[in-house]
């Protein structure tokens, strides 16, 4: 089965995903939906000192968007940060320095950004890591999935209260479409069994995320929720982490431009806020989140044990002992349920 999943994703990825591709798709977009001003607006976006993530942040801060970069380099997002205000003209966007593989940081980091900004409009979760090598961050979790998961859970849950109480509030991740090829598996979140194979171990991150997006939607419906694929994109990060892919894919593959076009769409057009929350989009559009004939769906036993590990995981991190986490934080304090 896995065979055959691997197959047609790699099929319809090369029809898809490529720059090929997105320039057939675009051909559909309407170029008003991006004809708007969002001063006033604050945005949110990890990973945002490269990549998807800086194009993200460019094209929000042209369209006069407060940008919040939340990045792990302090002198790559520094950097950064002065090129999208020299480019842009907007001089409202801000550098948090916060490593998402670090999971107690995030949530500290979340809880001091309620109190410090009165609200935030959309948060946009694209940082992401590829590591071949089963490493543990400082709480004891795989690496991957501390970054792509765990940090992704934790900073959405713990602002959901900020978002709910911002006007037109939105949630986007950045997913992949490798996420086609995996099943839930919610007896090894952690990818302790067998084989660590990282570019298998990243998938099923991003499968994760597609259904903390859909269980999100439904529990939240003041927020839209959305998670999208970029397509197969031409970033520092797949340089680094599938060299040989990037290699062998060249100039087909996607400017960041093109691979952050529909989270771009998703965080700024009125026409995004009208679609269904909780749906997995691509090129502009939402898409099936499992092939055809693949076997990748869950039940709804299985997405609850999905569900109630993370809170379990998140009230672990909550109760470790850190001076910070120590003073009391009342009614703000994120409830992991």
């Amino acid at each position: 089965m896995s065979l055959y999943r691997n197959a047609v994703w790699f099929l319809n990825g090369i029809q898809q995903y490529t720059r090929r591709g997105y320039e057939a798709s675009s051909k559909d977009f309407e170029p008003q939906d991006l004809d708007v001003s969002v001063v006033g607006r604050s945005f949110m976006i990890t990973g945002a000192n490269s990549g998807i993530g800086r194009a993200t942040a460019m094209a929000i801060a042209k369209k006069g968007g407060t940008v919040h970069m939340v990045c792990r380099n302090k002198d790559k997002a520094e950097e950064a940060r002065a090129d999208i205000v020299s480019e842009s003209g907007n001089t409202e966007v801000h550098v948090h320095i916060v490593d998402m593989s670090e999971t107690s940081k995030v949530w500290e980091f979340a809880e001091a950004f309620k109190k410090q900004y009165p609200s935030l409009n959309v948060l946009i979760n694209n940082a992401g890591c590829m590591v071949h090598k089963r490493e543990l961050n400082a709480e004891g979790l795989e690496k991957n999935f501390a970054t792509n998961t765990m940090g992704v859970y934790i900073l959405t849950q713990s602002l959901i209260p900020l978002l709910q109480k911002s006007r037109d509030p939105r949630v986007i991740t950045v997913s992949s479409g490798g996420m086609l090829v995996q099943r839930l598996r919610v007896d090894d979140l952690q990818s302790e069994k067998g084989y660590f194979d990282g570019v298998m171990v990243y998938a099923q991150n991003k499968r994760q995320q597609v259904v903390l997006t859909q269980q999100w939607a439904k529990a939240n419906p003041v927020i839209h929720f959305s998670v999208m694929h970029p397509g197969w994109v031409d970033t520092p990060a797949v340089s680094i982490s599938m060299p040989q892919f990037h290699r062998m894919m060249g100039e087909r593959l996607r400017s960041v431009e093109q691979g952050a076009d529909t989270a771009v769409w998703l965080a700024l057009s009125r026409a995004a806020s009208r679609t269904r929350s909780g749906q997995f989009f691509q090129d502009r559009r939402p898409v099936p989140a499992h092939l055809p004939l693949a076997w990748t769906r869950s039940s709804a036993q299985e997405i609850q044990s999905f569900m109630t590990q993370l809170e379990t995981l998140a009230r672990v991190i909550q109760s470790q002992p850190n001076a910070a986490f120590d003073k009391p934080t009342g009614p703000s304090r994120p409830q992991f349920v």
